[in-house]
């Protein structure tokens, strides 16, 4: 039998190495960033073109590399970091391993131009598949890389890209990291969109603010607490400013991003009475740890970080949290060192007037007849409480109180025995016990409707069937946007983030079709000026964002339909129901329910959800008999 196990050739085992570490254009430049911030750079630029496809190029202004370095730098396991094990334990850089440009270069066609300070010529590197030719360049000090064509060799990882705008707002999304990370670097990108940002050196905070914009900076509160086994800094978002979708939260360890779902469980146990079960705080926390007591070499791409001392931490970054959150009055409290009356001191000698309480003098605080009090007309509007039996001197003894309760019973009920007065309150009487009877309907937990059918105890859950309700409502008149669409009386002015505008630029003419009117006025400055018809009583513009926020969640695929612009409008008008939906702890009146079953069940489709989760329950006969058994 011959042999059948033998050694990949180099090119095929970096093609494999690429899958763990390039997963899409945003790998490439969190890979070539951190090689120039490694690198000694305080300039670093990224152009962008066709969302990554075509072209990314970085440019820095680092120490640069020699004629012999640039040739090695991209061999497998070649690295300037580490010389033996022990290293791993004692890193301050970001790259270590040497996968990161031999994986971009089996994917990928690379130009790459670099000089050193001490050198007078540079040198030009080309690398296209197998093909690799060097000569010497004039350029200026640093490295300026180009990965022309990715995944050109690997159609089958080109295939499986997004598109442009899903590409672009994942290739922001790296970036924001690495900016937070190195702040005190200028880092520059242009999208090849005719849009550019451009962050200049700042202080943490600053960076948070240039990034993110929308005086995000203003809603934080500090955290900072220096112990013998980590130092932590950063900010915590106010409770108020929590968000229900896309919460900004970073961890920084030792100045890399990192994911960490032990420590992140942590901060939100300290919002838990703070802000409501859907929300999300924003948090920006950066720790400095002994290199010896972590391990970073777990993950292909870093992003997960091995702690020694997780339990401490733990306690330390929780305790730090709560502290931040009561010294700043984020928890609701009284602050006595603030006047909340302008009041103003009494002159020298002279002596406040004692308070007198009126009480009026009919009042009588053990008579159960609230009705006919009026002395608390300035408190809330209160219900009158009929008059309780209130005994007379008569009804001492039991027999004359019997009696007088069998007069009344004997008393005529209808006819022409009964006085026409005492006919009317009779009257009057039977209406309230028909108003104050028990409906077809009723509501539990605030969540649910219950109502009985043929086959049994109908149990419906209200968010899931309004949310059924507006879908239909929404997707059977997106065919005509004039009639769907609804001007605004005052147009609200919106801010959208670098993601946002991503979004909207992919979904504008859906949601045009959907009944929005949105007007760009300048400086990331967006008007709302018309919103869908279907909705109404909600915030426009937490809606809209909302929506953008979701449609630039990689994880959202489009609809099941083979069309992606019908699945992106089902998306859309699943987006907008969920959010003009009433929502579970809403209490529903007797004609509300009424109307919100009546339409489900006026739908094709009742049962399930867009989404396909079940919208009501039945328990027939046989299975309440099974619970007495």
């Amino acid at each position: 039998m011959s042999d059948i196990i033998h050694l990949l050739p180099d090119s095929v085992a970096n093609q494999i190495a690429a899958g763990e570490v390039i997963q899409r254009p945003a790998s490439v430049i969190k890979e070539l960033v951190e090689n120039a911030v490694d690198a000694g750079a305080t300039d670093i630029r990224i152009y962008i073109k066709d969302a990554g496809r075509t072209l990314i190029q970085v440019i820095d202004n680092g120490k640069g590399m020699t004629e012999t370095d640039a040739r090695m730098a991209f061999e497998r396991h070649a690295t300037s970091k580490i010389s033996q094990a022990a290293d791993l334990f004692s890193l301050h850089t970001m790259g270590f391993r040497g996968e990161a440009l031999p994986s971009i270069c089996a994917i990928s066609q690379i130009e790459l131009h670099t000089r050193t300070g001490d050198d007078q010529i540079g040198t030009r590197l080309t690398i296209n598949g197998k093909e690799v030719s060097q000569e010497p360049s004039v350029c200026e000090k640093g490295t300026n890389i180009m990965v022309k064509n990715l995944f050109f060799n690997v159609p089958a990882r080109r295939k499986f890209l997004k598109s442009d705008n899903v590409e672009l707002t994942n290739i922001m999304r790296e970036f924001e990291r690495l900016a937070l990370v190195n702040y005190g670097i200028r880092l520059m990108i242009d999208r090849g969109t005719g849009k550019m940002l451009d962050l200049r050196p700042a202080s943490f905070k600053q960076r948070i603010g240039d990034i993110w914009k929308n005086n995000l900076n203003l809603q934080l509160l500090p955290i900072e607490v220096d112990t013998s086994l980590v130092k932590i800094t950063g900010f915590v978002s106010r409770p108020e400013h929590a968000r229900k979708r896309n919460a900004l939260q970073y961890f920084i360890v030792n100045g890399r991003n990192m994911r960490h779902p032990y420590f992140h469980r942590g901060i939100l146990s300290c919002f838990e009475a703070l802000i409501p079960a859907d929300a999300q705080p924003c948090y920006f926390i950066r720790f400095e740890v002994n290199p010896d007591t972590i391990d970073v070499n777990i993950h292909p791409t870093k992003n997960e970080i091995k702690f020694e001392n997780e339990q401490q931490i733990w306690t330390i970054l929780t305790a730090s949290v709560r502290a931040a959150l009561g010294k700043f009055a984020a928890v609701p409290s009284i602050d006595f060192n603030e006047e909340a009356l302008p009041l103003q001191p009494l002159p020298e000698g002279e002596t406040p007037t004692r308070p007198v309480v009126e009480i009026p003098s009919g009042y009588n605080p053990f008579e159960r007849y609230s009705h006919t009090y009026s002395g608390a007309a300035s408190g809330p509007a209160r219900r009158p409480v009929a008059p309780a039996y209130r005994p007379t001197k008569q009804s001492g003894n039991w027999e004359s109180l019997y009696d007088s309760f069998m007069r009344q019973a004997s008393a005529p009920k209808s006819g022409t025995d009964s006085n026409p007065a005492q006919q009317a309150g009779l009257e009057s009487e039977l209406r309230l016990e028909e108003q104050t009877a028990p409906a077809g309907f009723i509501q539990f937990a605030l969540k649910y409707i219950i109502t009985t059918t043929r086959q049994g105890i109908l149990i419906i859950d209200q968010h899931r069937a309004h949310v059924k309700i507006l879908y239909e409502k929404i997707m059977s008149s997106s065919s005509d946007p004039e009639a769907v669409s609804q001007r605004v009386m005052f147009a609200e002015t919106m801010s959208l983030d670098s993601h946002q505008r991503e979004a909207f630029a992919e979904v504008e003419d859906e949601l045009t079709k959907i009944g929005f009117r949105i007007e760009y006025v300048g400086e990331d400055q967006f008007q709302i000026t018309g919103i869908p018809s279907s909705i109404q009583g909600i915030d426009p513009s937490a809606m809209l964002t909302g929506i953008l926020d979701s449609v630039s969640d990689e994880s959202t695929a489009y609809g099941t339909t083979g069309n992606p612009s019908e699945g992106l409008r089902s998306r859309l008008a699943l987006m907008m129901a969920r959010s003009a939906a009433i929502r579970g702890g809403t209490r529903l009146s007797l004609q509300e329910m009424e109307h919100i079953v009546g339409q489900l069940f006026s739908l094709p489709d009742p049962s399930l959800t867009p989404e396909g989760n079940p919208i009501f329950k039945t328990i027939d006969e046989r299975s309440l008999g099974h619970l007495f058994s």
